[in-house]
C-alpha cells in the first residue's frame, strides 16, 4: 500500500527542483492567465446566448446544437478555432542552474522512479539526479519552445483544397473525381471543405425523378448553379419542361405516369442507360428525386444503374407506417401500440390492441391524406368507411399529392397510389417538431430541431412551425435522439431526411414518421436561413456519392417562423382581400397563396381543411416570430370572405 502523505512529500521534493530556475518569458505563445479557462465565453459563445437548460426561463430558446459538438462543452454549434495570444516578438529562454544542496531529486525519490526520470531528460550525476538543458527541460517547461510556428488547421485546409481544385482532371466522372481526393479533405468540415464538395459535383449529370409542383423550382436553379447538369423526368405535360428551354436543365424525359410502377422502372432503367449515347448529355452520376411517393422507385433506379442511392429496404420500410414501427420495435426503440387493417375483419382486433383515442392512417399516405383522429368505436367505422372518398378527391402529379381541380390533365388518382391498407395506432399528445438530419458515412452530420403547432384535427392538417425550437433543450436532444436512431434504424446510411415527432405528457420522445428526402414547403428556407445549411445542396451531394459536411453557424441567423393558414369554414372564396396584411409588411420573408378567386373551400367540419395561404416570417427572437406570425394568421382570418 502507498502512504499517501510519504507520497505528497516525494512529489513536493521531486518538483522543488524547479524553483532554482529563473527566467525571462518563455516560449513564442503566452497567456495572460495560465489557468484554464472552461467557460461557455471561452469556447466562443456571445454572453447573451444561454445554452444551459433553464428551469426559471422556460421556453426561450436555449436550443440543441444543429450539428456534432465534438469535444466542445454546452452543445456548442460548431468547434471554433484554438485562440492564442501571440506576443508581439519571439522571446528566447534563458535558463539559470545553481548547484545548491536540495535542488535535486532525492535518493527515494529516483530510487522508486529511474526510468520516468530518464526518460524526461534527468540524468544521474552520483548519487542523484538533475535536469540537463536542453530539448528535453524546453519541452517541460515551455512546449513547443523554440518549434517554429505552424500554420493554422483552417489555413493548412484551404491550400490543401486550392490544390485538390487544381489536380481534379476535367472530364472525369464524379466517382472519378472523388477517387482523385484525399478522403481527409473530403470529409473537413468547413468553407474549405464544402468549396472542395462542390468543385467535385459540378459538372454532375443528375437525373430528378418526378419534379414535384411548380414552387419546387427552386431546387432546380440551385443544382443548375451548382454547375449540375439536370435530366428531369416526368409526364409530358409537367411544368418542369421548360427548364430545358431556360437553360435550367440540359434534358427532359417524358414518361407515362399511367403506366405501373414496375413497368415505370423498366422504362427509365433503359432510357436513362440510353442517355449514354447521346453526345449531349453522356452517363449519368447519380439519381435524385424531391417527391415522397418517387422516393422507393428513385432507389431501385439508383442500385439498377449501380450509382448512389439508399438501400430500396430502407426506402420502403419509410415509405410504409407499419414497417416502421416493426422497425423501432426490433432496434429497442419507443413505438406505440399500432395494428395493421387490411380488410373490415381487423377492425374488431385493431381496437382490442390499440384502444381510444386513435389514428386512423393510410399504411403509405402522404400529404395527411386519409389520417384522421377517432374517439370512439363508431368514428372508427364512419372513418374507415369514408376512406375511399377522401382519396378519390385526391390526385398524383409530378410526384405530388394534391386536391383534384381538374386541370391536372394525365394526373393518377391518389387511390390508386397510396393502396387500401390503414393502420390504427394510439393517439400522440404533446409537442410536434420535424427534425430535419442529414445523414453521411452512417452518422449525422446536422440535425435542426424546429417547433409544429397544434395541427388541425381531426384531420391533422399543419397549422404553422418555427425555428429553432422553443421547447427546453433537454427534450430537443431526446427528440433529436429519436429521430437519428429511427433513421438508422430503418438502415439509412446517407441521405437527407425530415423526421416528424412528438413529446408526449406520459412517454415522452415518440415518432411520427420518417420522410426519406428534404422536407417540402418553407422546410428549404428555414434551415438556410436559419443555420446557413442549404438542404438541396446536401441532397445532391448525397445522390453523387459525395461525403456532406454542412457547414452550420453557431447560433441562428435568423429565426423564422411559418403557417399554412388553413380555412376554418366550408364555402366559396369571394376575393383574396386576405392577402392584403402580407403585402410590403416588414419582417414578412415570402407568401404564397394556394387558392384562387371564386374557388371552394373546405373547413375541418367537412373534411381535410384547404390550405389558403403559406406565409413566411422573421423575427430577431423565435418567441417574437411565433408571435407576429399568430398576429398575421389573426388579421388575414378576419379579412376571409366566404360565400
Amino acid at each position: 500500500m502507498v502512504d499517501r502523505k510519504s507520497k505528497s512529500a516525494a512529489d513536493a521534493d521531486c518538483f522543488s527542483c524547479f524553483r532554482w530556475l529563473s527566467s525571462k518569458p518563455l516560449g513564442t505563445y503566452a497567456r495572460a492567465d495560465r489557468s484554464p479557462d472552461t467557460s461557455p465565453q471561452s469556447w466562443g459563445l456571445p454572453p447573451d446566448i444561454d445554452e444551459v437548460p433553464s428551469k426559471e426561463r422556460p421556453r426561450v430558446g436555449s436550443w440543441a446544437s444543429p450539428v456534432p459538438s465534438f469535444a466542445a462543452p454546452w452543445g456548442t454549434w460548431q468547434m471554433p478555432e484554438p485562440k492564442l495570444q501571440v506576443l508581439p516578438q519571439a522571446l528566447d529562454i534563458q535558463l539559470s542552474i545553481s548547484e545548491t544542496p536540495g535542488h535535486y531529486v532525492s535518493k527515494a525519490v529516483a530510487t522508486a522512479q529511474p526510468h520516468r526520470l530518464q526518460e524526461i531528460g534527468w540524468r544521474q550525476a552520483g548519487a542523484r539526479y538533475s535536469p540537463q538543458p536542453g530539448f528535453m527541460l524546453e519541452q517541460i517547461l515551455a512546449s513547443p519552445g523554440r518549434l517554429p510556428p505552424h500554420e493554422s488547421r483552417s489555413d493548412r485546409a484551404v491550400a490543401d483544397v486550392e490544390k485538390a481544385l487544381a489536380d481534379l482532371p476535367k472530364y472525369a466522372s464524379t466517382n472519378e473525381r472523388i477517387a482523385k481526393c484525399p478522403r481527409r479533405l473530403l470529409t473537413e468540415r468547413g468553407l474549405a471543405g464544402q468549396q472542395l464538395r462542390r468543385g467535385i459535383l459540378k459538372g454532375s449529370t443528375i437525373a430528378f425523378i418526378t419534379t414535384g409542383y411548380e414552387g419546387k423550382r427552386f431546387i432546380y436553379e440551385k443544382a443548375c448553379e451548382l454547375g449540375v447538369r439536370s435530366v428531369l423526368v416526368d409526364s409530358a405535360d409537367s411544368w418542369s419542361r421548360q427548364l430545358v428551354d431556360e437553360g435550367i436543365a440540359v434534358k427532359f424525359l417524358a414518361i407515362d405516369m399511367s403506366q405501373s410502377s414496375d413497368r415505370l422502372l423498366d422504362f427509365l432503367i433503359e432510357a436513362i442507360r440510353n442517355l449514354e449515347k447521346d453526345p449531349k448529355i453522356g452517363k449519368v452520376d447519380a439519381v435524385a428525386t424531391f417527391a415522397e411517393l418517387s422516393v422507393p422507385l428513385t432507389a431501385r433506379l439508383a442500385e439498377a444503374l449501380g450509382v448512389p442511392g439508399p438501400a430500396p429496404e430502407s426506402t420502403d420500410q419509410a415509405r410504409d407506417k407499419f414497417l416502421t414501427r416493426q422497425a423501432l420495435a426490433r432496434n429497442g426503440l419507443p413505438t406505440p401500440p399500432v395494428y395493421e387493417i387490411l380488410s373490415e375483419q381487423d377492425i374488431d382486433p385493431a381496437i382490442r390492441t390499440v384502444g381510444f383515442p386513435a389514428v386512423l392512417k393510410p399504411v403509405s399516405g402522404a400529404a395527411s391524406v386519409g389520417v384522421k383522429k377517432v374517439e370512439n368505436e363508431a368514428e372508427l367505422w364512419s372513418a374507415y368507411s369514408a376512406r375511399h372518398h377522401e382519396l378519390g378527391s385526391m390526385v398524383i402529379s409530378s410526384g405530388a399529392i394534391i386536391k383534384d381541380d381538374g386541370q391536372q390533365g394525365a394526373a393518377v388518382g391518389a387511390s390508386a397510389v397510396i393502396g387500401a391498407r390503414f393502420v390504427l395506432e394510439s393517439y400522440l399528445d404533446g409537442e410536434e417538431v420535424d427534425v430535419d438530419v442529414v445523414m453521411s458515412d452512417g452518422e449525422w452530420q446536422y440535425a435542426a430541431v424546429s417547433d409544429n403547432g397544434p395541427t388541425l384535427e381531426p384531420y391533422f392538417n399543419e397549422t404553422w412551425a418555427v425555428s429553432p425550437s422553443l421547447l427546453p433543450r433537454e427534450k430537443q436532444l431526446a427528440l433529436r435522439e429519436l429521430a437519428v436512431s429511427s433513421v438508422k434504424a430503418l438502415g439509412f446510411q446517407d441521405g437527407i431526411f425530415h423526421v416528424e415527432l412528438k413529446y408526449t405528457s406520459q412517454h415522452g420522445a415518440q415518432l411520427i414518421e420518417v420522410n426519406a428526402r428534404m422536407g417540402g414547403g418553407p422546410v428549404y428556407s428555414t434551415n438556410l436561413k436559419t443555420w446557413g445549411v442549404d438542404l438541396v445542396e446536401e441532397t445532391l451531394f448525397c445522390a453523387a456519392g459525395i461525403p456532406s459536411r454542412p457547414v452550420a453557424t453557431r447560433k441562428p441567423v435568423e429565426c423564422i417562423a411559418n403557417a399554412d393558414v388553413n380555412a376554418l369554414r366550408s364555402g366559396r372564396l369571394v376575393d383574396l382581400s386576405f392577402m392584403k396584411p402580407l403585402l410590403q409588411r416588414e419582417g414578412v420573408v415570402s407568401h404564397n397563396c394556394h387558392v384562387r378567386e371564386g374557388e371552394e373551400v373546405v373547413g375541418p367540419q367537412d373534411g381535410l381543411p384547404t390550405w389558403l395561404v403559406e406565409v413566411v416570417v422573421s423575427r430577431p427572437t423565435p418567441r417574437e416570430a411565433l408571435d407576429f406570425l399568430m398576429k398575421l394568421e389573426a388579421e388575414i382570418q378576419a379579412l376571409v370572405k366566404l360565400a
